[in-house]
Order: C-alpha cells, then structure tokens, then sequence
C-alpha cells in the first residue's frame, strides 16, 4: 500500500483511481487492479482481483455519537477471484468487503479496536467493538445470512487471545463453554495485529478473520517514524484526475435508528445505528 497526494487521486460515481492502481464497479462485481510495489522489500506486486457481492444490503453503522465516524460492511458475504502476474498468483474463494470514513483521525476519537469475521459458507458473523476516548464502550455484533441481509445478535462472552509479538492485547467473543484459538498469524505489527482464528459462534465452529488495531500506540512518535518504511509516501499526478467532493458540513447522523445492544456487562453501542441505502457510492 502506498499512500499518494491528491493530484495522483481520481474518483467518479463507479471508480476510484490511486496513482497507478484502480477499482471500479462493473455492474455488482468490484474490479481491483493492482500496480504497486511491496515495502519494505521492493517488489513489484500486480494482477487483478474481482469481488462478486452475494448481496448488497447497504447499511451503514455509526461509531461515534454525532457521526463522525461510520463502518459500511457493504458486502459481508462475496466471492473473490485473484489473478496475479507479479507474484505469479491465482486462486478464488470467499470475500468480504467494508469501509470506514471519519470527519477526523480515528487516533482522535479511538483508543483500541477488535474486529473479526467468521463464515462457513452458509452465514457469516462480524463481531466490531472498541473503545473510545472518552471511556464508553463500541460493541457490534451483526450476522448476515445467505440473502446477504444483515440482523444484529447478542454477542456471547469476551475471551482473551494470546498477545502479538508486538505485546498488543487483543480478544474475541466465542460462545459459552468454548475457546476460539489462534490458528497462525497474518499480520504483525507495532500497532496492527491480524490473524486467523478457529472459534465457535451460535453453536458452528467456524474459521474467522481477527484484526486487532491499537491507536494509542499508532499515536506514539516512534510509531509514526517508522510507518514510511511500511507504506512510502509518493506525489505524482492521474490522467484522470476528479475533484473529491467537499464534505463540510455534512451531518452524517440524520434519517437513522438507533441500534442498542446488550452484550450482558452493560449496555453497548447505545450510539449505533443502521440505516437503509439504496446506492454503493
């Protein structure tokens, strides 16, 4: 991933452009092309991935009481077919795609998140919780059936995982009686953790995603000067370059329900909410 300045950035209604890289909507089906180059180890890193939705139930939660933040899963259950030329790469298998947008740095507004999704094919189970800066809790927990539609449940308990070997503390929730376990390591870094887990969610032993983020240590200095060296920062202009729309102003909040949540030590997620969207913009 490298991070680019606005003049390398170009979007419109179906596409979004980052210097040499691009996705666009064609259709339902999302179509990523990939011209990079891999950090800290330069190599060059291209091929193609499609992501086919099995529905697209565009809902949208708020994380923040006034909306400055929001999470859209916008496809919770998809296929994804990858075709890579450098590495030599192809494979196909379930996907899953979302987004986060902000007014502001998550480091402002966030201290520490765990996410995770687990699916056996038939439902998949997102559980999203954290907490925030001012001490309240974030806790989300959502399953989308075959239909794609998305219905929240009551989280089972916390478990504990194992520390990374950054010494990031992380956890999930697994039903009553059972353990999830950290089947291999994905990602590890200072201040982002990923990995692969066995667990156990409404009576399905199911494999699951885990991503564990810590924005108090993102904060840190030290963090920050090493984070070129992970993702380079390069200018340099798009053929095709788009205006991105001013979003001053905008209140994010209106014209959605609340969402409450008990997750049995509390109520969570008091200040969540879904709300119905037509378009994938």
């Amino acid at each position: 991933m490298t991070e680019r300045g606005l003049p390398a950035i170009a979007r419109d209604a179906s596409s979004f452009r980052i210097g040499p890289s691009r996705l666009a909507w064609e259709g339902d089906d999302l179509r990523l092309e990939v011209d990079e180059r891999t950090a800290p180890w330069p190599r060059r890193l291209r091929g193609r991935i499609r992501l086919r939705p099995a529905a697209l139930p565009g809902r949208v939660a708020l994380l923040a009481a006034e909306g400055s933040h929001r999470w859209w899963p916008i496809a919770p259950r998809a296929r994804v077919e990858v075709v890579f030329d450098e590495p030599a790469l192809r494979f196909t298998g379930s996907g899953y795609l979302d987004a986060n947008e902000g007014l502001e740095p998550l480091e402002a507004r966030f201290r520490n998140w765990d996410w995770s999704r687990a699916g056996d094919g038939r439902e998949t189970s997102i559980l999203y919780e954290g907490t925030r800066r001012d001490g309240s809790a974030l806790a989300l927990a959502l399953r989308a059936g075959r239909d794609g539609g998305l219905e929240p449940f009551a989280p089972p308990p916390r478990q504990p995982l194992p520390r990374s070997r950054w010494g990031l503390a992380r956890s999930t929730r697994v039903d009553p009686g059972h353990r999830a376990r950290l089947v291999r390591a994905l990602e590890d870094g200072p201040f982002y953790a990923r990995a692969l887990l066995a667990t156990r969610l409404a009576g399905h032993t199911l494999p699951a995603i885990h991503e564990t983020l810590s924005l108090d240590r993102f904060a840190r200095p030290w963090v920050q000067l090493l984070l070129p060296f992970r993702m380079p920062r390069r200018g340099g202009r798009s053929p095709h370059r788009a205006e991105l729309p001013d979003r001053e102003g905008e209140h994010p909040a209106q014209d959605q329900q609340a969402l409450e949540q008990d997750d049995g030590a509390g109520l969570h997620g008091r200040n969540l909410s879904l709300r119905g969207r037509s378009e994938k913009g």
